[in-house]
């Protein structure tokens, strides 16, 4: 059973990286045990789950060239409040943030120091590895969204790289809001959950932009969610309605051709988003916008599979399935 405590300091085991790694496969992590003290503004968590996600693997690799050596990384989490405000004592939260793991320490640990204001209570109806699975992929489809725009009942929403978990959140965002959505995958098969139908497009060998305009009337699509990039910038470009938005998240060659004429003229917006900008506070209110929608079953986690699931002592192993690109949601489990 988790003891409550009020102390400001407890004794946590962390995974470490001491320097930067020139590829994943030279990822070296060592399990530390360190001092934690919290802030007195913070909580203690005991974590109990982690999220492992691109951005952890990236970071460690010199990718991002703000993230700080030695740290211990993660984003995302899950577990008991034991130290902190008395109103969050014995809570079970979770939660996100841009900046844990990358520019200070994380969540890949035993217990997280995080700022009070960034807890979001876990609902009752999922699980600790679920709740640490919902992080970041909804976050950032949820800014998407909010900076470009909700999805109205009467738009279509299309999303390249739909079988991916930001794609996945971002279908059942504009599900439950009545958009239609179309989906973009090398595959004829949508893999996740969504309050409606999700139309598929098969990417390989098919013109998505026609394909697009053939399903819509002619018109396009309202907001295009390119959780890709580039190699799917020209075809989402060509996919846009008039006064269309397209979300961008990533990038792979990073340059793109742009027609200036054809961006004007359809009085396009293009949005970019950075959830590592977004402080843990910011994402934690964030998540809160949609907590009600796990707790109702409107919304749902993305399932957990037994082999997706890592101790930290594997921590190494599970950033390399990670980087490799795997479609499961993988967590680091202390007490595994």
């Amino acid at each position: 059973m988790t003891k409550v405590r009020t102390t400001a300091a407890f004794e946590a085991t962390c995974v470490r990286l001491n320097a930067k790694a020139v590829d994943t496969a030279s990822v070296v992590s060592v399990l530390e045990q360190r001092v934690l003290r919290r802030g007195a503004d913070d909580a203690v968590v005991e974590v109990r789950a982690a999220g492992v996600n691109p951005s952890d693997v990236k970071a460690a690799t010199g990718l991002m060239p703000y993230a700080v050596f030695p740290r211990t990384p993660g984003r995302d989490f899950a577990g008991i409040v034991v130290d902190g405000p008395s109103q969050w004592l014995g809570k079970q939260v979770f939660g996100t943030s841009g900046d844990l793991g990358i520019r200070r320490d994380g969540t890949h640990a035993t217990h997280l120091a995080v700022e009070a204001a960034a807890l979001v209570e876990k609902p009752n109806n999922i699980s600790m590895d679920e709740a640490a699975a919902i992080g970041v992929p909804f976050v950032t489809a949820i800014e998407g969204y909010r900076r470009a725009g909700e999805p109205a009942a009467s738009e279509t929403v299309l999303i390249m790289g739909v079988n991916g978990k930001v794609g996945q959140a971002a279908a059942q965002l504009a599900a439950l809001r009545g958009a239609r959505v179309i989906g973009v995958a090398r595959s004829d098969r949508y893999d996740g959950y969504a309050a409606a139908p999700v139309e598929m497009i098969n990417a390989q060998g098919m013109d998505i932009a026609k394909r697009v305009r053939e399903l819509t009337g002619g018109k396009g699509a309202d907001i295009v969610f390119n959780t890709v990039g580039d190699p799917y910038f020209q075809d989402a470009h060509k996919s846009l309605a008039l006064a269309g938005r397209q979300i961008l998240i990533a990038a792979i060659d990073r340059i793109v051709q742009f027609n200036i004429l054809e961006f004007y003229r359809g009085r396009h917006t293009y949005v970019g988003i950075d959830t590592l900008a977004m402080s843990s506070i910011e994402s934690g209110e964030t998540l809160r916008k949609v907590s009600g929608g796990f707790a109702s079953g409107r919304l749902r986690p993305f399932p957990i599979v037994p082999h997706a699931v890592y101790a930290l002592t594997d921590a190494a192993r599970a950033y390399a399935v990670v980087s490799n690109g795997t479609r499961d949601r993988v967590i680091l489990k202390p007490a595994a």
